[in-house]
């Protein structure tokens, strides 16, 4: 059993993406989805699909990569974990690698990337940075 099933969606995304695979697959869970539907809008990630049915449902992510074979996501960091969640407030939320990244929050408005954040001018707790 995985405690803490962000961290296993992020770092599951990102080794897959190191190693050339085209997808992964992982339990699925309404967080996950959320987070993986976030990280779609965002562009650093594919199409995200559910497959299965009642408690054999799947999700699967497929992998993005750049014309010239890399990976589109280069590393993550996880900020609030569960040993010590952290927030920010609309005004403590600022870009990520020059725009280059994103920071992707939990809002009373769902799971929201730092961009969207800023514009419904709300904060929450800060899940992690990817770029």
């Amino acid at each position: 059993m995985v405690n803490d099933p962000i961290s296993d969606l992020i770092i599951r995304i990102k080794n897959a993406s190191r190693v050339g695979k085209s997808f992964v697959a992982l339990p699925h869970s309404k967080l996950k989805a959320s987070v993986a539907d976030t990280l779609h809008k965002a562009g650093f990630v594919g199409e995200v699909s559910k497959e299965g049915k009642g408690v054999k449902k799947t999700l699967i992510v497929e992998i993005l990569y750049k014309k010239d074979g890399s990976p589109r996501i280069m590393d993550v960091k996880r900020i609030s974990k569960p040993g010590r969640r952290l927030y920010k407030s609309v005004k403590h939320i600022f870009p990520v690698r020059y725009g280059k990244g994103a920071s992707i929050f939990s809002t009373p408005k769902g799971i929201l990337t730092d961009v969207e954040a800023r514009k419904e001018r709300v904060g929450g707790e800060e899940l992690f940075k990817i770029w």
